[in-house]
């Protein structure tokens, strides 16, 4: 089996689904990591919430320029719980979960 490269981790598990569904869609198979740990959220560490796609290693370049295309003008905003830096479609912070702040950067 092909070696597979974490594309992509984050909190909101609809966005997950929709990011499978559209590279699927492009003929790149993409497994979904943690979604069933979401259910443990403040009892679980933080880095155990994170909900994650994973791409096989000869696909992850095709991967990543399909995110990139999905890339919106919005700002990026810093999250006031861990400081993370968010891209500026993400409603939850990709590192913390909490919901988006009305810091912008």
């Amino acid at each position: 089996m092909e070696e597979r490269s974490k594309l992509v981790a984050g909190g909101n598990l609809l966005q997950a689904h929709a990011w499978k569904g559209m590279l699927e869609a492009c003929g790149i198979g993409v497994e979904l990591r943690g979604e069933a740990l979401l259910g443990g959220i403040g009892e679980l560490p933080v880095d155990l919430q994170d909900v994650e796609l994973w791409v096989a290693e000869s696909q992850y370049e095709a991967a990543r320029a399909q995110l990139e295309t999905l890339n919106s003008e919005s700002p990026k905003w810093q999250c006031v719980k861990c400081h993370e830096m968010n891209e500026g479609n993400f409603e939850l912070c990709w590192h913390c979960s909490a919901e988006r702040s009305e810091q912008l950067s």
